[in-house]
């Protein structure tokens, strides 16, 4: 018992405490799944951010940033992509050949013509980490500029995004 102004400190045996144990995932540990996502109408920003939030795993409560816990996304009708505002003939995509005066420029309306598997792989690849896990990640995307992909008999399931 303890008097009035005093303080009651109940002693503990040291080792005794209740330990939390902290999970760490560990690469043997992950589960990969298919996804297969249908780019007609939608929006290239939007998908490209939910893609790559599926490739780097975020959607899974297992979720760590140092290891690929990420899922394979198969993106299917890539030329029917939809983009806002007057971008078509405003958004450039540059690379340069490593020349003088070697910058290329091309619009997005011609890139959509030629490569439009191109344009979303670019999108989702700036979202990822610019590292050697982010290099990874990107390797489990598949796009695909008609309905028809070569992944079936991995059964992915359909993502309405």
């Amino acid at each position: 018992m303890s008097r009035r102004g005093e303080v009651l400190i109940e002693s503990i045996p040291v080792g005794s405490e209740r330990k939390v144990k902290t999970y760490v995932t560990k690469p043997s540990d992950v589960e990969r799944e298919w996804f297969v996502v249908d780019a007609e109408g939608k929006t290239l920003g939007r998908l490209a951010s939910e893609v790559a939030k599926i490739l780097r795993g975020k959607h899974k409560p297992n979720y760590s940033p140092s290891v690929d816990v990420g899922d394979y996304v198969i993106v299917i009708n890539a030329e029917k992509i939809r983009v806002t505002g007057r971008k078509l003939d405003q958004k450039y995509y540059y690379r340069h050949s490593g020349y003088p005066g070697g910058l290329k420029a091309i619009r997005l309306r011609d890139m959509l013509a030629r490569h439009p598997t191109r344009v979303i792989e670019h999108a989702v690849r700036g979202m990822l980490p610019k590292n050697r896990l982010g290099r990874r990640m990107f390797k489990k995307l598949k796009v695909y500029a008609g309905p028809d992909h070569p992944h079936k008999a991995q059964r992915p399931k359909p993502l309405d995004l």
